[in-house]
């Protein structure tokens, strides 16, 4: 009898303990949903700003530099989330034990305090946001091709221009020797890289015929080649991000080379 009531007081105190340590990380989770609907927001923000007539898009990157930087700011932000999510299969993990904890006490009628915060239909969205391989990129593709449908007189090379000249940017800066001594540090150049990869996946995501065709304006063997040029412990989610995230690479029109580039 000792023993069982040994076993139950250990068995609660692990449940406490473990429901405890969980509930401040989805506390954590649910603010990093919350901001992904911010930058979608923003970058269709960001995206009108950057293609609206009159000017060309790269009149716009040179008129609306601010806005550009900000662009790329938030493509660095999302593959930098995105990295840390993929090497950390313990999210799903925890927030499953939350959801499955919350359905037992509501089968139960019993409510935790921590359910106040994130409900069932918050669990449910949040639960289809992470998952997502790179939920952060996703949310810019989906937003990115929501903008194209719902501007339907604006013309889809004024966004796709838009994204092809600043991978472009990015590809010249990395590839040439004179720009690329500029960089002060390695992390400059991660900055540049991932809004290269960010760029080239929005690309994909809206162009009818995507980045890897050859009447695609991305030059995707130079980009590839600039990233496998770099050591492969820094740049092997961005190559991830392009084989897995975009919709196009396995499409008859990609050339064997590309694909080879990125086996």
């Amino acid at each position: 009898m000792l023993n069982t009531v040994v076993l139950i007081y250990i068995s609660v105190e692990t449940v406490i303990h473990s429901w405890n340590a969980v509930c401040p990380l989805v506390a954590k989770l649910k603010r990093f949903y919350e901001f992904s609907l911010r930058l979608e927001n923003a970058l269709r923000s960001l995206l009108e700003a950057l293609t609206s007539p009159p000017y060309a898009p790269m009149q716009h990157l040179e008129r609306e530099q601010a806005l550009a930087k900000q662009f790329a700011e938030i493509l660095h932000f999302t593959l930098s989330f995105d990295e840390l999510k993929m090497t950390n299969p313990a999210i799903q993990n925890d927030f499953s034990y939350y959801r499955r904890t919350i359905s037992r006490n509501r089968l139960n009628n019993q409510q935790l305090e921590a359910e106040n915060e994130v409900n069932n239909e918050m669990a449910n969205r949040m639960s289809l946001f992470y998952a997502e391989a790179t939920p952060m990129l996703k949310t810019l593709s989906n937003a990115t091709t929501k903008f194209v449908s719902e501007n339907k007189t604006l013309p889809i090379e004024d966004t796709t221009d838009c994204l092809s000249t600043m991978a472009c940017v990015c590809r010249v800066m990395l590839e040439t020797p004179e720009y690329r001594c500029r960089f002060t540090n390695t992390d400059t150049m991660l900055f540049c890289m991932r809004v290269m990869v960010g760029v080239i996946i929005l690309y994909d995501h809206v162009h009818p015929v995507g980045a890897f065709a050859k009447t695609s304006k991305i030059d995707m063997k130079g980009c590839i080649k600039v990233l496998k040029e770099q050591p492969s412990n820094s740049v092997e989610g961005l190559l991830n991000a392009l084989r897995y995230t975009t919709r196009h690479l396995n499409d008859d029109s990609t050339s064997k080379q590309i694909r080879a580039l990125l086996q």
